[in-house]
């Protein structure tokens, strides 16, 4: 039973102080008390205490710790999870960086107590407001919701408010198709590579087939990076899609668990493949398809700022490295691959992942036709 009462008092100075005490009990006969300044939130603290004293999901760091102390013990726990092997640098800086740079300005000062789901749709609007975009606005709810269930699980908070709390976009927005480059731009990106000047560190045909190999085989750059040669069955004509490569050069599983894939290589990416392990100095089964210039992996920033972006200015377009995902896709779909199968090949954890993404490039089907079919 909570119990509230009015305290009055004098401070050194001789002047007079007033607050309204709350006292309660939790489940273990332990005592707490809090000073409210107004009857009415010490009423309203009371209704909270009691309702998560009966429920069992009191916490009575909630009242002390803020949003800005679960940041820092989320923070502690990623660096664990990085020292096991069970995260990413990446995915780590990533957390603490989105965090830091959106949560803890606006809400870090926060009572955990005091947390509701109103201030984590005030910080979306705070984001908009000021022109962060969607898939950021969605990634950093969802390091505060992973931080708030850290905080859960180690009885800072007594719930996750940020569970459940969705990021709308206006009606209209979000639904931009992708457009994949056209055949006659992937041509012009692999007329300007074969012009390019060939930089010892990517060897004679190195450029122009990294180019292909992402253009047939779907798979992203970090993918592509990781491939070693032991990946690649040049005799079945595949490759196997175990693994990927952060920045940092820490080799992780896939993105999914339905990155895990084997993809099929034309004959002729086959032939080039078979040419280029007897050109390049790295060539043993462990090492990269596509290394650097010392045999280690090739970092996409720098491999962009170096190689790609000045190809595709040379070729006269406005291309990020991603468009030849989007590329293989729409030719398997131009091969009559069912989406099913688009899916498997493409990696995706969903069937409603490859729609969403490129239901709209599949033939769409005559309804009408259809139906004359069966009313026959």
């Amino acid at each position: 039973m909570a119990t509230i009462t009015k305290r009055h008092w004098k401070t050194s100075k001789g002047e007079d102080r007033e607050a309204w005490v709350l006292a309660y009990t939790d489940r273990q006969g332990k005592r707490y008390k809090e000073n409210h300044a107004r009857k009415k939130e010490a009423e309203a603290r009371r209704v909270e205490v009691e309702g998560q004293i009966s429920t069992g999901a009191f916490r009575a760091d909630a009242a002390k710790k803020t949003v800005g102390d679960a940041i820092d013990a989320y923070g502690k726990e990623l660096d664990k999870r990085l020292k096991e092997g069970s995260a990413t640098r990446m995915y780590v800086n990533n957390t603490k960086g989105q965090l830091d740079a959106h949560v803890r300005p606006t809400m870090g000062h926060l009572k955990l107590a005091e947390t509701t789901a109103r201030n984590v749709n005030d910080l979306i609007d705070t984001m908009k407001d000021n022109s962060v975009g969607l898939p950021t606005v969605r990634r950093v709810i969802g390091a505060l919701s992973r931080t708030l269930q850290y905080a859960v699980g180690q009885d800072m908070a007594a719930g996750n408010v940020a569970k459940g709390v969705r990021v709308t976009a206006p009606r209209g927005t979000g639904n931009a198709k992708i457009v994949p480059p056209s055949k006659e731009e992937f041509a012009a990106l692999l007329k300007a590579a074969d012009e390019m000047p060939k930089p010892r560190s990517l060897q004679p045909v190195a450029l122009a087939l990294r180019i292909r190999f992402a253009a047939r085989t779907g798979m992203r750059a970090s993918e592509q990076w990781a491939t070693r040669w032991n990946c690649l069955d040049l005799e079945k004509g595949s490759v196997t899609v175990t693994a990927r490569v952060d920045a940092f050069g820490q080799i992780d599983t896939t993105k999914t668990e339905a990155g895990q894939r084997t993809v099929k290589l034309s004959k002729a990416l086959v032939v080039d493949l078979k040419e280029w392990r007897t050109v390049t100095r790295y060539k043993g089964d462990d090492d990269f398809v596509f290394p650097d210039a010392q045999g280690g992996f090739t970092r996409h920033t720098n491999f962009s700022k170096r190689f790609w972006n000045p190809l595709v200015k040379k070729a006269g377009l406005d291309l990020g490295w991603h468009s030849l995902r989007h590329y293989a896709v729409s030719t398997w779909i131009e091969a009559n691959a069912q989406p099913k199968a688009v899916q498997t090949l493409a990696g995706h954890a969903t069937f409603h992942i490859t729609m969403s993404r490129y239901g709209h490039m599949f033939p769409s089907e005559n309804h009408a036709d259809m139906m004359d079919g069966i009313d026959v």
